[in-house]
Order: structure tokens, then C-alpha cells, then sequence
């Protein structure tokens, strides 16, 4: 889908959106009256941000060229990423665009979460291809809480494990899922956070025996899993954020917010 673009007067700050984070800074950039577009992927997502005079809401998608159009015709004056921590394409686009332009750039990266004293049921790994090159699936019950995108890299699996996904709430990820040769029976659609006891409840009921999730840190229930895994001694596998260089980047709230004012 292509934004409809037109042309604002003075600078703006791009908020890269679609996290609990970018939701709590764009209200505080509204509160502020600053100049502002935000940019989301799903029409779910717009829902969840304010929108003012001052500050808008796009849903699309970008590529390179589209994107240098976006600076151009948005009057792009500073970027904040508070995209996903997996969503390395339109943070590399993001940057690579803003160094041609000499526009500030910083990345709001959600806080990691933090280890449990019995972290001896957490298995960390690099990436999902040391996952799926190792025998750490092999003959298990497991649960993918990963998202819609990375099952395919699990079709091969489906004959020597019992695989089961946590997916959103959207036809989307349903048809992704079931693509990757997930039935019907083995798919669960939950919008997080999810309660650690309705957690806990699920890897029951499935009678799971390893869960796989990714680094997503306290929004994205990762310190929840850990819990239950320490508390039911079941393996949990947690793949590690890409590693992304950036120019500079902060978990702070009040630092990103103090870039926001001055590149205004």
C-alpha cells in the first residue's frame, strides 16, 4: 500500500511506529504540539495513536525510493525508530536514507528483558537458523510465540515435532500460519501482552515441552515466558535480536523525547 503524501509546512519528525514504545512517545509529541508523522503497517495499529492537527497517522509501506519522496514532501526535519526490534529492513532503509539527507536519527530500542535468577531453562541463541540447525526440536511438543513471518522456516519440522503457534488476531497471520503448515487445531490467536495466567494455561492445555520466542523484551511478554519456564521446567529458547549498528540510541523515554524537542 502507498501513503498518500502531500506537502506540510515547517519540519517534522518521522516516528517510525507499530510498538508499545512509539504509542507512548507520540502521545507525549502530541501533548508537546510538535510536528509530527507516524507511520504504521496495519490499520489495527493507527487505532492506537492520537491524532491532531500537529500530528498524523500513515499506514503503508515504503521502499527505498517511495521513502525518499516521504522526506521530501513530509518536510522530514529528524527520524526516532521505534520500530520493532525485528523489524530490520525499515530501520536500514530509514537510516541509510536519513545519512543521505544529513537528518538526525535515533533509534528508540525497548529495554531487553532482564534475566531471572534461575534462568537454567533458557536456551539462547543467534538466530533461528542455529534453532533449525540444531536437534532442539526433535520429537517435541513446542510453541512458536515468533510471529506469522518466521514459521515457514519450520515447515521441514512438521513431521519430527508437534508444532504449535501463537499468532495475532488478523486474517493475515491466519493464512501465513496455515501456508506454513500449521492446522487449524494447532494455532492460537491472542493480541499481547498475555496474562502469565492465561500463559501458563495454554502451555498446559498443549501440554507443551518447549517454548521458542524472540528477545522481545518486557512488551513483548518475554520476562512473562521466563517466569513460567523457571516455575514448570520447560526448556524456553529465546533468539537473539538482530544486531544493528546504529547511529546513536537510547532506551530512555525522556532522552528520546528531549531529541524530539530539539530537532524541531
Amino acid at each position: 500500500m502507498n501513503f498518500h503524501l502531500t506537502t506540510k509546512i515547517g519540519k517534522r519528525l518521522w516516528l517510525i511506529g507499530g510498538t508499545t514504545e512509539s504509542v507512548a512517545l507520540a502521545r507525549a509529541i502530541a501533548s508537546w504540539g510538535l510536528l509530527c508523522t507516524v507511520t504504521v503497517t496495519t490499520k489495527a495499529a493507527e487505532a492506537l495513536y492520537p491524532q491532531t492537527t500537529k500530528l498524523q497517522v500513515l499506514v503503508g509501506r515504503l521502499n527505498s525510493e517511495q521513502l525518499r519522496q516521504f522526506f521530501q514532501q513530509q518536510q522530514i526535519g529528524a527520524v526516532v525508530d521505534a520500530s520493532h526490534p525485528y523489524a530490520v529492513e525499515i530501520s536500514q532503509m530509514a537510516m541509510r536514507v536519513a545519512a543521505e539527507q544529513q537528518i538526525p536519527y535515533l533509534r528508540f530500542e525497548r529495554p531487553a528483558a532482564q534475566a531471572q535468577a534461575d534462568s537454567s531453562q533458557v536456551i539462547s541463541l543467534d538466530s533461528f537458523d542455529t534453532l533449525l540447525a540444531g536437534n532442539y526440536l526433535h520429537q517435541q511438543r513446542v510453541l512458536l510465540t515468533i510471529g506469522c513471518k518466521a514459521l515457514p522456516l519450520f515447515r521441514n519440522w512438521q513431521d519430527k515435532s508437534t508444532l504449535f503457534a501463537r499468532i495475532l488476531p488478523t486474517v493475515a497471520s491466519l493464512e501465513a500460519s496455515i501456508a506454513a503448515g500449521f492446522s487449524s487445531d494447532r494455532l492460537i490467536a491472542l493480541r499481547p501482552p498475555i496474562p502469565a495466567k492465561l500463559e501458563k494455561a495454554l502451555w498446559h492445555h498443549w501440554d507443551i515441552s518447549l517454548v521458542v520466542t524472540k528477545a522481545s523484551g518486557v512488551a513483548g511478554g518475554e520476562e512473562v515466558k521466563r517466569e513460567i519456564a523457571a516455575e514448570l521446567g520447560i526448556p524456553l529458547v529465546v533468539i537473539a535480536r538482530p544486531v544493528v549498528e546504529y547511529p546513536q540510541q537510547t532506551s530512555d523515554l525522556a532522552e528520546a523525547l528531549a531529541f524530539c524537542q530539539q530537532n524541531q
